[in-house]
Formats: C-alpha cells, sequence, structure tokens
C-alpha cells in the first residue's frame, strides 16, 4: 500500500476529482496519509491589476472549503493544499516536499494545444519521481 498520496483536484470538474479521490483512499488501504491539492494558476500582471482587490485571495478560500467539502464527502481526512503557479510544476514540487510516493492525476482527451505544449498530466507523468496513477 502507499504511504503518501497525491490528488490534484480541478474544481471545474469536481465529479473526477471525487472518483480520483476514491481511488486514492482505495489504495491507501486507508492508512494513507491523502493531500488533496488545487493549483490556481498565476494571472499576469496586468490583467491581476484590473481585479477587485482581495479576488484572488477570495479564489483561495473558495477552493479551500471546496477540497475541505469534498473530503468531508467522503468521509476522508486528508491535508488541503491551494498553491498558485503552473499546475504541472506545482504538483511535482508539491510531491517532492510530502515525501509522495504516488500521485492520482486525471486526465483528459488531448486537444492539438497538448501536443505542443503538454498536459499537466503529461508533465507529471514525465518528471515524477514517484509513481503516478493517470486516470481518464
Amino acid at each position: 500500500m502507499y504511504q503518501t498520496i497525491i490528488v490534484p483536484i480541478d474544481l471545474a470538474q469536481e465529479t473526477k476529482g471525487r472518483s480520483i479521490l476514491d481511488l486514492a483512499v482505495r489504495l491507501g488501504g486507508g492508512d494513507a496519509r491523502i493531500v488533496l491539492t488545487n493549483i490556481l494558476e498565476e494571472l499576469p500582471g496586468y490583467v491581476a491589476i484590473e481585479l477587485p482587490a482581495g479576488l484572488i485571495e477570495q479564489s483561495r478560500r473558495d477552493a479551500e472549503d471546496k477540497l475541505k467539502a469534498i473530503a468531508k464527502d467522503a468521509g476522508v481526512d486528508a491535508e488541503i493544499v491551494v498553491r498558485t503557479g503552473h499546475p504541472g510544476n506545482q504538483i511535482l514540487e508539491l510531491a517532492e516536499e510530502k515525501k509522495a510516493d504516488l500521485i492520482i492525476v486525471a486526465s483528459h482527451r488531448p486537444g492539438l494545444q497538448d501536443y505542443f505544449i503538454g498536459s499537466t498530466a503529461g508533465r507529471v507523468v514525465r518528471h515524477a519521481k514517484c509513481s503516478v496513477f493517470v486516470t481518464r
């Protein structure tokens, strides 16, 4: 069984997130430390300056609240981490920091842009130093 499992959730696709959390519980055998995370992409400065004050911090709090609700609904005592940055890089950094032995990441059908810049799941698979389980 796995000891520490990173579960990144795209809150725009909560259903997928809930299913990969269920998978993490099964793979962890009830003893694993589960880290639920959401990565907020950085906004360019010229965009951020036009946003109302406090909107970015409110987005962070909303993401934390949604992750807590997902964990509670699943009956899981998960650690919640919300970060800002490039999703692939932040997932990899978090996995290193937490000494994860598994990352479970959802994937989607690749579009043309994924062939040029690569998807988050693809980046995680190529660069992770631990096992990666990709679901569709």
